[in-house]
């Protein structure tokens, strides 16, 4: 349990950084947040607005009521790995601060190693 909370800490510290801000700057309102967890059991809570980055997860959130996701704010990805996921985050947090931006845009980085399985996460989650 200890370890868990110690990874999302961490995940909250990288999530924080791809945004630029701090991970308390701001006052919490419900459903600001959704959780994503990976097919080993890792949470992530990120943004909402920065996962609607995806459009299958907009899907997800933003039905009729169909998904019971909608209703928890918590999607369980059984094809994805806590180290693809995180990096996928990273890219939604990445993708919303540079979207219309007028700065330069810094490259993002891809492991060589995760590029494949990053690939076939993309497509799934079309983003």
């Amino acid at each position: 349990r200890q370890e868990k909370r110690h990874t999302q800490e961490h995940h909250t510290t990288t999530m924080a950084a791809a945004m630029d801000t701090a991970p308390d700057e701001a006052p919490v309102e419900d459903g600001q947040f959704v959780t994503l967890v990976s097919s080993d059991g890792h949470e992530f809570i990120i943004s909402r607005k920065c996962a609607l980055v995806s459009n299958t997860i907009k899907n997800m959130l933003s039905g009729p009521g169909q998904f019971l996701e909608n209703e928890r704010n918590e999607i369980a990805f059984r094809e994805i790995p806590s180290r693809i996921l995180e990096r996928v985050c990273i890219y939604f947090y990445y993708k919303d601060r540079y979207t219309n931006s007028s700065t330069e845009i810094p490259e993002f980085t891809i492991p060589p190693e995760h590029a494949l399985e990053l690939l076939m996460a993309a497509n799934f989650l079309d983003t």
